[in-house]
């Protein structure tokens, strides 16, 4: 579990809405859902563009349950099961739905100031990448805003 406020940190704009992932087992998705649901609150399965844009933008707070992917790099705070910064920065640019609001400059500066300011693991970082199916393109991309300095 995790929320888009985490990004704030690394950001210029500070986003008014704030966005909870809830990921877990793909098997438990739909209950996690429907319990989420049943108390009232605005969740969202992994929603399409389409729902994204239509619905869920429209409010300030609002939860998105979707699949853990295996291997996703994570840790635990405080008894809870959370993101480290490497998947973060792999999610915000691989999900252009979801982070949408994380796009373009912005995206380059959350990944500037994390890299600036934390140590990023990037065995980690691309080996997830790696899992999304985007390893060659996050490299790329770390290259652009790096300078062209190999990662």
């Amino acid at each position: 579990m995790w929320s888009s406020s985490f990004l704030n940190e690394f950001s210029i704009h500070q986003s008014i809405k704030t966005l909870f992932l809830i990921e877990a087992e793909k098997d438990s998705i739909e209950s996690i859902f429907n319990y989420l649901k049943d108390r009232s609150y605005r969740v969202f399965i992994n929603p399409t563009l389409e729902v994204f844009e239509n619905y869920a933008l429209s409010e300030n707070n609002f939860i998105i349950v979707k699949p853990l992917l295996s291997e996703a790099p994570i840790q635990t705070i405080r008894n809870l099961n959370t993101v480290t910064l490497e998947k973060m920065l792999v999610d915000i640019f691989c999900d252009k739905i979801v982070f949408s609001a994380f796009q373009g400059n912005e995206m380059k500066t959350i990944f500037t100031t994390a890299y600036n300011k934390y140590a990023v693991n990037e065995n980690k970082l691309l080996r997830y990448a790696n899992r999304r199916g985007k390893k060659e393109q996050l490299k790329k991309y770390l290259e652009l805003i790096n300078g062209n300095k190999k990662t």
